[in-house]
C-alpha cells in the first residue's frame, strides 16, 4: 500500500459534558496538529498517491472551516462531546466528501482510504481510518 500524509494545524475552543472529562468540562482551547494519510494499492498513471498540492489545499479548506471557532457554538456540533477522536472523524469525513466530488482530481478516485491524525501533544494523539 502506498501513502502520502500532508499536514496542517486547528485552534479551537470547545467543552466537555460527562464525569469522566473532569477539568475539560470547562471551556478550554485546543491546538491539533492535523495529518491527513491518504493511501491506495497502486501509483497512479503519473506514479503519485494523489497530487500533494491539492491534498494539502484540500486539508488547509476542511480545516480552516474549524479554525478559530467556539466549537460548543457551531450548529454541526450542539449537544456533542467533540472529542480528539470525533473531530479526527468529522475532518476525514468531509476530505472523504471532498475526493467525491473530484477536488483531488480525477487521479485520486483511485484512493483505497485515508486516515486523519490529531496530535494533541507530543504525546497523545487519535486517528481516524476509513475507506473511500
Amino acid at each position: 500500500m502506498f501513502s502520502i500524509t500532508v499536514r496542517d494545524h486547528i485552534m479551537i475552543a470547545h467543552s466537555f459534558r460527562g464525569e469522566v472529562f473532569g477539568p475539560a468540562q470547562r471551556l478550554h482551547g485546543a491546538t491539533f496538529l492535523v495529518d491527513a494519510t491518504f493511501r491506495r494499492e497502486q501509483l497512479d498513471d503519473d506514479n503519485i498517491v494523489v497530487d500533494i498540492g491539492l491534498a494539502t489545499q484540500e486539508l488547509g479548506a476542511v480545516v480552516g472551516e474549524l479554525n478559530y471557532r467556539n466549537l460548543d457554538n457551531e450548529p454541526d456540533f450542539a449537544g456533542i462531546n467533540t472529542s480528539t477522536e470525533f473531530l479526527a472523524k468529522v475532518i476525514a469525513d468531509r476530505l472523504a466528501e471532498r475526493i467525491h466530488k473530484g477536488a483531488l482530481g480525477e487521479g485520486a478516485r483511485g484512493l483505497a482510504g485515508i486516515t486523519v491524525t490529531l496530535h494533541e501533544s507530543h504525546v497523545a494523539w487519535a486517528s481516524y481510518e476509513r475507506a473511500l
